[in-house]
């Protein structure tokens, strides 16, 4: 058996070995609480930052472009022509204006191509593959919708 004598002193012990030399060791347990409360506090910070990114992130320009952009164009593919197809874009329309961009500037279609343009210097283009001509504006009588029309090519 060994012959250790022990005295608390704060967070530290002082302790004497069989040969009579004393030395000092540390609380393990205050120095393993302190490293998982910062663990802890860590990965909240990082989650926090995290989730205020996404949240950030979801109602972006950036995000509307590539979802109107997507819908168009599967609602071409999916038309024939002599079709008229209006859809509701008010928040395509309330992020353009805010980024001082005309309604009439959101939605291109050049040859099979559709681009949304929500950003100065940004935009989103997405093909299709329906063989028609298509012409698009903003609609006169509602403006929160864009028509769509359908003609051959």
């Amino acid at each position: 058996m060994r012959n250790i004598k022990a005295k608390k002193r704060n967070d530290f012990f002082v302790k004497k070995n069989r040969k009579g030399q004393f030395f000092i060791t540390k609380n393990r347990k205050a120095n393993i609480l302190t490293e998982n409360i910062i663990f802890i506090v860590l990965n909240l910070v990082f989650l926090s930052i995290l989730i205020i990114f996404l949240f950030s992130k979801t109602g972006s320009a950036a995000v509307l472009e590539e979802k109107y952009v997507k819908q168009i164009a599967l609602a071409i593919d999916s038309a024939e022509p002599g079709m008229t197809i209006h859809l509701n874009m008010e928040d395509a329309i309330k992020a353009a204006e805010k980024e001082n961009i005309k309604s009439k500037d959101i939605v291109s279609i050049r040859e099979n191509i559709v681009t949304v343009k929500l950003r100065e210097k940004g935009g989103y283009s997405y093909s299709f593959f329906n063989n028609i001509s298509v012409n698009s504006y903003p609609d006169s009588t509602n403006n929160q919708e864009y028509v769509f029309f359908m003609d051959k090519k």
